[in-house]
């Protein structure tokens, strides 16, 4: 008898209401009609759960499922980079901004179900910082700060909270004195932000490095100059769909390797936080496959 394929669903313990908990049913529901051997994986924290899920994928299993946000596909990222086991996504988060930088349907969990299944696998790059793996932008700055305090914000939920963090974050603007490394380019300037991206979304949608491709073999650095708060708002908005970059203030690079150093400033990706600079961030080419739509 041919064994059936199978699946470690990595789950959030302490998310598990809501969509969460909608989600993670209706993908086992597909599972199941679809004859896989489906196995939850949670933890009592996020280093117990990517203990679990290594333990799993060690054991054999298919295909690692995350059915969550970017923090818990963040997780996932860690254990199957490099592994040769696929990663599948049914959204179920606030900005779910790999998911739409790579295709898969982020409000219908019945099609993104599906792609356990019937998905196509794309292999993808991931970028790597010091052990840490991440799949969406690196973000340094102002919008680390934004990020930090929506992550902290109870009320409202959704992108709103982004919106609510990037206004009080507005009132403390300064200047802050990068030195970058940008392969072999060197760049020392006073900057608002420097984002680093494998994929062009963070911050629920915000397009803030248009020019990543997540299979080309390099990084795209999006680094916008110091400015007064209220050209920054009036270029805000400009995010969302890219246009940005147009600004003269803001500056786009290409690189495989990046370093980052800037006094008193920390760094973001996939939302969640990575380390105090100086850091470096390498492009893996093709560390991952995610299963996509065809």
């Amino acid at each position: 008898m041919t064994p059936r394929p199978r699946t470690a669903v990595l789950v959030n313990p302490a998310s598990l209401t809501g969509s969460s908990a909608k989600n993670a049913e209706v993908a086992l529901r597909h599972l199941a009609r679809a004859g896989w051997e489906a196995t939850l994986v949670s933890g009592s924290d996020p280093a117990d759960a990517l203990e679990r899920t290594r333990d799993h994928l060690a054991a054999g299993t298919d295909v690692l499922t995350v059915v969550g946000g970017d923090g818990l596909v963040h997780l996932g990222l860690q254990a199957v980079a490099g592994s040769g086991v696929p990663l599948a996504v049914v959204p179920a988060g606030t900005g779910n901004d790999f998911a739409r930088a790579l295709g898969i349907p982020r409000r219908d969990p019945a099609a993104a179900a599906r792609l356990i299944t019937e998905g196509t696998r794309r292999a993808v790059d991931l970028a790597r910082c010091g052990d840490r793996w991440f799949g969406t932008v690196l973000a340094s700055g102002f919008d680390a700060l934004v990020t930090r305090r929506a992550n902290a914000l109870r009320r409202p939920r959704g992108g709103a909270r982004y919106t609510v963090a990037t206004f009080v974050e507005l009132a403390r603007l300064r200047p802050l004195p990068f030195r970058l490394r940008l392969d072999d380019r060197e760049l020392t300037l006073d900057a608002t932000l420097v984002a680093v991206g494998n994929t062009c979304y963070y911050g629920s949608g915000m397009k803030v490095c248009p020019d990543a491709v997540p299979d080309d073999g390099e990084l795209a650095v999006t680094v916008v100059e110091s400015a007064p708060a209220v050209r920054l708002m009036a270029t805000l908005p400009r995010f969302y769909s890219g246009s940005h970059v147009s600004h003269p203030k803001v500056h786009t690079y290409r690189a495989r390797h990046v370093e980052l150093a800037a006094p008193d400033v920390f760094a973001y990706a996939d939302g969640e936080f990575i380390s105090d600079l100086p850091l470096t961030v390498d492009c893996v080419p093709g560390a991952v496959s995610v299963l996509v739509p065809e």
